[in-house]
């Protein structure tokens, strides 16, 4: 049988009064007389030709046909709580959309946002990872990060950091622990993303002319370039701010030779005719002062597993 919309003011007071099993207080927190309870539900029983409570001297209990559609209906109001709160979201909970490389992405900014989220715990982070420049129309992200010569057309462009690259790979790469000059990292297997500045720039920068360098692995991510490097593919040119986790967890060490500055720089971006939302700009000056933190955060473990092996 199918329940008539009539009939679901009686679903809604039988939901209560099963989630209490007294009519009295089913109708104290209904704003009805226990009566009026009382009715509904004999009213949904009829409909139904089956009995929901037991009446007894000190109250009502549950039949297990009851407990079957109190459970059914309380699972339903459920949802239809959740779907409601979903169409009215809480005034107080601020989205803001931001996009950037994955790169910095993974290694940089998400190790530092708990920071940010516990400061701000009304706000939500909607976070997307592109390579390609984001439309930054009505309905696209409000800021960006991104990776260049801090001039994009419609777009304003903050200073974040500069950068660096230097050569890293993992202690466990065959040749690396005799290292000591520059030269000697031409005879390692080598691995390359698609950065502007590889190999050969960093190699003359280091003074180290003449070579035959070998073909190196590409990777179109600068992530799974290093991450090639940790697995001991070879070893990367690493940019600074990407590299400084690896290294803080001696998956990979820096090689001999110089730093090379980078000819890219990070940058803060946002349209030009948008102006820009109070939590963007509270943002925007968080990621500034995060910048002068060259150390990536390590999550935070409870002490009951430090130092339990891995499974």
């Amino acid at each position: 049988m199918i329940l008539r919309p009539a009939l679901l003011p009686a679903l809604g007071v039988f939901a209560v009064a099963a989630r209490h099993q007294n009519f009295a207080h089913a109708a104290e927190e209904l704003h009805l007389t226990a009566s009026a309870v009382s009715h509904h539900v004999r009213r949904l029983e009829a409909l139904l030709g089956t009995v929901l409570f037991q009446r007894q001297a000190r109250g009502v209990r549950l039949t297990a046909e009851g407990r079957q559609l109190a459970d059914a209906a309380a699972a339903a109001l459920s949802d239809l709580n959740a779907v409601a709160a979903n169409l009215h979201p809480q005034a107080d909970i601020v989205p803001l959309r931001v996009t950037t490389i994955r790169s910095l992405s993974y290694c940089w900014l998400i190790p530092r946002l708990p920071r940010f989220t516990h400061l701000h715990p009304r706000l939500r982070i909607e976070l997307q990872t592109s390579s390609e420049l984001t439309r930054f129309d009505e309905n696209g992200p409000e800021l960006g990060i991104r990776y260049g010569l801090g001039q994009w057309p419609g777009l304003t462009a903050h200073h974040l950091m500069d950068d660096e690259l230097f050569p890293v790979a993992s202690p466990a790469l065959t040749g690396v622990s005799a290292l000591r000059e520059p030269a000697g990292i031409a005879a390692l297997p080598l691995v390359s993303d698609m950065s502007p500045q590889g190999w050969r720039d960093w190699f003359r920068a280091a003074g180290v002319r003449g070579l035959d360098l070998a073909t190196p692995h590409v990777f179109s991510d600068s992530t799974d370039a290093m991450r090639a490097a940790v697995y001991g593919i070879g070893a990367v040119l690493a940019r600074k701010h990407i590299a400084q986790p690896y290294l803080q967890r001696y998956e990979l060490v820096r090689l001999p030779g110089p730093a090379l500055k980078a000819r890219y720089a990070y940058y803060v971006v946002h349209a030009e005719h948008r102006p820009l939302s109070p939590v963007a700009v509270t943002f925007m000056d968080w990621l500034k002062r995060e910048a002068q933190d060259e150390r990536t955060p390590i999550p935070a473990l409870p002490e009951e597993l430090m130092g339990r092996p891995v499974p």
